[in-house]
């Protein structure tokens, strides 16, 4: 089997209560053993007892350090999963949502470009919130903490950043779960598919 120059990653992103970790984990089930995963970098630190802040100054110091872990976990799981495709519970321009300055800001900040971190990922599949269609987002995630409204804005800023991917695949807020996971397995099994030949 000829491996192309593709990168081997899949973002699962979108907006806070739209499945994507529930269904990060099912799909990790259908493709054990072809499949490494990157756990969320923004769970890990809030988790870690790093306390959530409203201060822009204590937001950027966040966001910098989620985007760099982000970036090291995808790296450490190539490097000790070199054949397989990598799922990412979030991606590296995931912060930019979060970031309460400029995107040029934070670009340069991170010493980026939007084309350079897209380039990163051979897909992006992004869960729409809940929240777009009037349901409720309440989690089992002790660090999510957005209302239904923030979750729709945060929901706005993310889509508009990880459309310009050119293989965006959106699964809209009224599909059923079932239907969201399903639509997740073949978006990476056609993304397996372009490995073979």
């Amino acid at each position: 089997m000829n491996i192309s120059p593709m990168k081997k990653r899949i973002v699962l992103t979108g907006g806070p209560g739209g499945g994507k970790t529930t269904a990060l984990d099912l799909i990790r089930r259908e493709f054990a053993g072809k499949i490494a995963s990157v756990p969320e970098a923004a769970t890990m630190i809030f988790s870690g007892g790093i306390e959530r802040s409203h201060d822009p100054k204590v937001l950027k110091a966040q966001q910098t350090a989620i985007f760099n872990l982000q970036k090291n976990l995808e790296d450490i799981q190539r490097a000790m999963n070199p054949e397989c495709l990598i799922l990412c519970d979030r991606g590296s321009l995931d912060g930019l949502a979060y970031w309460p300055g400029s995107e040029e800001e934070f670009l340069n900040t991170m010493n980026t470009t939007v084309e350079q971190e897209l380039a990163r990922y051979d897909a992006v599949i992004f869960f729409e919130t809940a929240a777009k269609s009037g349901e409720s987002i309440r989690s089992n995630n002790p660090v999510r903490n957005e209302s239904e409204q923030a979750a729709v804005e945060l929901d706005k800023k993310l889509q508009s950043v990880w459309s310009k991917h050119p293989n965006f695949n959106l699964v809209g807020s009224s599909e059923s779960f079932i239907r969201k996971v399903m639509f997740g397995i073949m978006t990476i099994e056609n993304v397996i598919g372009q490995y073979r030949d």
